[in-house]
């Protein structure tokens, strides 16, 4: 499977890229600072659910990177951004059941994602250790479901 480039247009079905590039610039703060406006769409409030802030520490896999199962949020948006500017690595799918709907994707350090909710995906894929800042959801239902693949398989990095 190759790596692709992350870009808007090509993780669009899966939910938003992340980053400052293209954003509605709005000056604050007496402008000594700019905010970067609008930049995802978080959909959390599904059955009762509210926005949960969090920070997330990512170890990287061995490699190749052996793909066991994938994940989706049900009830939820799951936005992860990095604190540090390293690249990493965005895998998702349409069907976790067909090889060909997966794409792999290279993030810059700069560039975070937003999971639409359903979307499906493979938990944090880092090349170094590396923290990342989470908008999620939190409350009642459940918001996660595991899907363990018949056939692993291995992404080559």
């Amino acid at each position: 499977m190759k790596i692709e480039p992350l870009t808007k247009q090509a993780f669009k079905p899966f939910g938003d890229v992340v980053e400052m590039s293209g954003a509605d610039i709005i000056n604050i703060n007496q402008n000594f600072a700019q905010r970067f406006n609008d930049l995802a769409f978080v959909d959390v409030a599904h059955e009762g659910g509210s926005v949960n802030i969090s920070l997330a520490a990512a170890m990287p896999r061995p490699q190749p990177i052996a793909i066991k199962m994938m994940e989706r949020h049900p009830l939820g948006s799951q936005i992860f951004y990095p604190l540090q500017d390293e690249p990493w690595l965005v895998l998702v799918c349409a069907d976790p059941h067909v090889l060909s709907t997966y794409r792999a994707f290279k993030a810059s350090g700069r560039q975070g994602i937003n999971y639409a909710r359903n979307a499906w995906h493979h938990p944090l894929l880092v090349l170094k250790q590396q923290r990342f800042f989470v908008v999620d959801r939190k409350g009642p239902g459940t918001n996660l479901e595991e899907l363990w693949l018949e056939k692993p398989f291995d992404l080559q990095v």
